[in-house]
């Protein structure tokens, strides 16, 4: 999947008149996959061939679903020119890059304050509410311009003082610890019951650094007397790709109980929760990290050489005039000429 990818971001740059056929060698693919069918060769031919609009419109929505965090107008903007269809773009990618910004947590800033933009405070129609400053606005996904500001009524009522109360505990903790991150604390009820969802978004956007990364969690439980069961997942998505293109997305999901006794205690003891399993997901990753060896990074990330950690002289191994002449229109990046082996 992700060498398709990258053909079609490199190899179309360069041959946007023959999009049609890579659309139609990624379409095949993507099938292939889904079906679990094994994968076929294809040869891109100059010949063109011909999408129906559902199939163009199916290959753009699932190369657009695959975008990193912070990375889908870089995606958009690389299909559109391919594509050069700018409404059929605009119309299908708007509801992938809704998916997108919801799923990701994006960071909304408006009039001095951060606002999560997640399913949880989905007004439905492009509409969002922030719960903590009680306004409601109007978000252009694709653009990401904000705009027609209403006022939110919430009921202030006791469920909204324990809402207030885990907010800002919460806010502290994230401050401290997520320097470009926010949170947010929403109430939604199910079946009579109050139920709380704690969304935490940590953004790391270094383009010009080639890499980003997403930490985000999610936490669930519901307003009940004395024990309440909370149930929260940890990911974090990294994206590199400098003279390398690597994907990292590791999940840990969580189930424990709290006791509930007043707003003021149960927001330490959430705090207290997420802040423990925070600290282990980040200890168990560097862990890994270190668990992996130069055995195991040469056999995983490089072909299979011999180990000798001497540097070889390329210079010297090249004195057959024949060779010499076989290789001096290729350029050998500096980088082969000291590698260690």
């Amino acid at each position: 999947m992700q060498k398709l990818y990258e053909l079609v971001l490199s190899w179309g740059r360069e041959h946007k008149d023959q999009l049609q056929q890579v659309l139609w060698i990624t379409n095949r693919a993507l099938v292939a996959e889904l079906e679990g069918s094994p994968p076929q060769k294809y040869t891109i031919m100059s010949n063109k061939c011909d999408l129906s609009k559902e199939e163009k419109v199916w290959v753009i929505c699932h190369l657009l679903y695959q975008a990193p965090p912070g990375e889908f107008c870089s995606v958009f903007e690389d299909l559109r020119i391919l594509v050069q269809d700018d409404d059929l773009m605009r119309q299908e990618a708007a509801q992938v890059c809704a998916h997108h910004n919801k799923n990701n947590f994006t960071l909304v800033r408006i009039k001095g304050t951060n606002v999560l933009v997640t399913r949880y405070n989905d007004l439905g129609g492009n509409r969002f509410f922030d719960p903590k400053n009680k306004f409601s606005f109007k978000f252009d996904h694709l653009s990401g311009i904000s705009n027609k500001f209403q006022l939110h009524r919430v009921a202030w009522d006791e469920t909204e003082l324990w809402r207030t109360a885990l907010n800002s505990a919460l806010k502290a903790y994230v401050n401290s610890h997520f320097p470009s991150g926010d949170c947010s604390v929403f109430r939604k009820t199910l079946k009579n019951r109050q139920i709380f969802v704690v969304c935490i978004a940590g953004h790391q956007y270094k383009q010009l650094g080639f890499w980003n990364c997403l930490w985000k969690g999610e936490w669930t439980f519901s307003q009940v007397p004395v024990i309440t069961q909370v149930t929260g997942a940890i990911h974090m998505q990294v994206h590199y790709f400098k003279d390398a293109n690597l994907h990292m997305t590791v999940c840990k999901t969580v189930e424990e109980t709290l006791h509930v006794i007043d707003p003021a205690q149960l927001a330490i003891d959430f705090v207290k929760l997420i802040k423990t399993e925070d600290n282990k997901f980040h200890i168990a990753m560097l862990e890994n990290f270190q668990a992996l060896t130069d055995e195991i990074w040469r056999k995983i990330l490089r072909r299979q050489l011999p180990v000798t950690r001497t540097v070889i002289n390329w210079n010297k191994l090249l004195t057959n005039q024949s060779m010499k002449a076989n290789i001096s229109s290729c350029e050998v990046p500096l980088s082969v000429l000291k590698c260690t082996v």
